[in-house]
């Protein structure tokens, strides 16, 4: 199964999108806004200084803002198909602003995560962002090289797509074989409807992007704020360029020294430590539907998930929960702990009513599925190209075997769903690049990693090492559950953000909140 690391949305979306309160509009044509030169900070050229040779047009290109509904302003950026040979062609950076309201002193770019979250939707709730930060900046969000309205990855159509993230494959030789199969179809489906842009989609192209839309937008600096998988963006863009790295927020660490098999690992232990905590939550409350204590939760889940393989929950709608979608409808739930009372919902339906229409809803709010079969994003097509772009987990089957068994030992409610990943880039058509960034960021200003200390799909451990690897890292610790702190938990991490941010106020090295 695909692991649930660096998914799309930071937490607060989850809980979001469960109870239907926010619908993301997309950009839309209508008419220009007339932006001057100075409008957008260009006020004396040095913004382009930077750009490598043959590279110039792009760095210098003049952005066409329309109005997009309401306060918001969007554009189409040009970017080079690839930052090694700028003879190869074009693609098109999708972005939507929230323009400052207040006295601006630049623009912040924003990335939600993923790989495969799209910045222009995120950008599209202005409640994401503090005060100061919509007064003092052009909230710039934009979706990656591959992602949503940029130039985007395509593989299946929506019925492979669906089949694809819903059938199981036993851990066994036979099964194993048919999803390193299935894997092989689908790089070979995104080779030949992608092109070869499939092969230009990597974290360190992405984070050249940025530095050319800095230049287009007319910052001298990158003021920059990113969540989960955005982190690494972030400090691969900060190892690239440190002396054009302005004030950076990287929330949600990912730990740019790990190796895939180490990520799996990892991560596997930081949801099976968030379950826990929601398995001791849930307990105890009223109408819960585990056991007495904690073990007997987690083994009850766990029991659940893995008897769906050979036994699916059937739903009223006729599609039935398979195993991969149980762990989906049940990982989904741990970004936030707003969301456990879905999940506790989920499961009464299941336990008390053998039914699976809850836990099927969750696993189709974590795939962006819509109830008719499509999709409303491209984001798994992306998260497993850019993945498979950027590294690659180890691809012996005897020591992902040993692996699995690790992994299994160390988390058991879900471990299993982490392991062998050095199938998910099985014959991947193109090779993963190069690394071509400093990890230390040498030279660059303070650059602010904030963690959470029961985080699941970013474990603390990463925004520690990440801190520790940056030159300039400093570290704000928040003490609590779910993914990501900005925005979903409390004022001393709003207040520690949005004074860097806006003020360039450091705060203390290992502030905890």
């Amino acid at each position: 199964m695909i692991r649930p690391a660096r998914r799309r949305q930071p937490a607060a979306v989850v809980a979001t999108l469960l109870t239907s309160v926010l619908l993301l509009a997309a950009c839309g044509a209508p008419p220009k806004v007339q932006t001057a030169l100075e409008d957008v900070g260009k006020s004396d050229g040095s913004a382009t200084e930077g750009a490598p040779e043959g590279y110039e047009d792009y760095y210098g290109q003049s952005l066409e803002w329309t109005e997009c509904g309401g306060e918001f302003q969007c554009a189409t950026a040009s970017a080079p198909l690839s930052w090694h040979d700028p003879g190869e062609g074009s693609i098109e950076i999708a972005l939507k602003r929230l323009p400052a309201s207040g006295q601006k002193i630049g623009s912040l770019l924003v990335n939600p995560g993923g790989p495969g979250g799209s910045g222009v939707e995120f950008v599209s709730d202005p409640a994401r962002f503090g005060q100061s930060l919509r007064s003092s900046f052009d909230i710039v969000g934009f979706d990656p090289r591959g992602v949503g309205q940029s130039t985007p990855v395509k593989c299946l159509d929506d019925a492979g797509k669906d089949e694809f993230l819903s059938k199981d494959y036993p851990y066994t030789p036979e099964g194993l074989a048919d999803r390193q199969d299935a894997v092989r179809a689908w790089g070979e489906a995104c080779a030949e409807n992608t092109g070869p842009l499939l092969g230009n989609v990597d974290t360190q192209s992405a984070a050249r992007d940025m530095d050319m839309l800095r230049g287009a937008l007319g910052d001298d600096k990158l003021n920059y704020l990113g969540y989960s998988y955005g982190t690494q963006l972030g400090a691969t863009y900060a190892g690239l360029f440190p002396d054009r790295a302005g004030r950076l927020v990287l929330d949600g660490a990912l730990d740019t020294t790990l190796s895939s098999d180490e990520v799996a690992l990892q991560q596997a232990e930081g949801f099976e430590s968030a379950l826990r905590a929601y398995v001791t939550d849930c307990q105890a409350g009223s109408d819960c539907p585990l056991g007495d204590d904690v073990t007997t939760g987690l083994q009850q889940i766990q029991a659940m998930v893995e008897d769906a393989e050979p036994n699916p929950i059937p739903t009223s709608s006729g599609r039935d929960v398979t195993k991969k979608l149980a762990f989906y409808g049940v990982a989904v739930t741990m970004y936030d702990e707003a969301s456990w009372s879905f999940l506790t919902q989920a499961l009464q339906q299941v336990f008390w009513e053998g039914k699976g229409d809850d836990l099927l809803y969750l696993a189709d709010v974590y795939n962006d599925r819509n109830d008719d079969g499509t999709f409303k994003s491209n984001s798994e097509e992306a998260f497993r190209a850019i993945n498979c772009a950027d590294a690659r987990a180890e691809e012996d089957m005897t020591k992902m075997r040993d692996l699995a068994e690790d992994i299994q030992e160390a988390a058991p409610t879900l471990g299993e769903s982490f392991g062998y990943s050095g199938i998910e880039c099985t014959d991947w058509p193109y090779p993963a690049a190069e690394q071509e960034f400093d990890p230390a960021a040498k030279g660059a200003p303070p650059i602010l990693v904030v963690g959470t200390t029961n985080d699941p799909a970013t474990p603390y451990r990463w925004a520690e090492s990440l801190a520790d690897t940056l030159s300039s890292g400093v570290l704000v610790t928040y003490e609590g559950e779910g993914h990501t702190a900005y925005g979903r938990s409390n004022t001393c991490v709003s207040n520690a953000v949005e004074s860097y941010l806006v003020e360039g106020k450091v705060p203390e090295d290992g502030l905890t909140c």
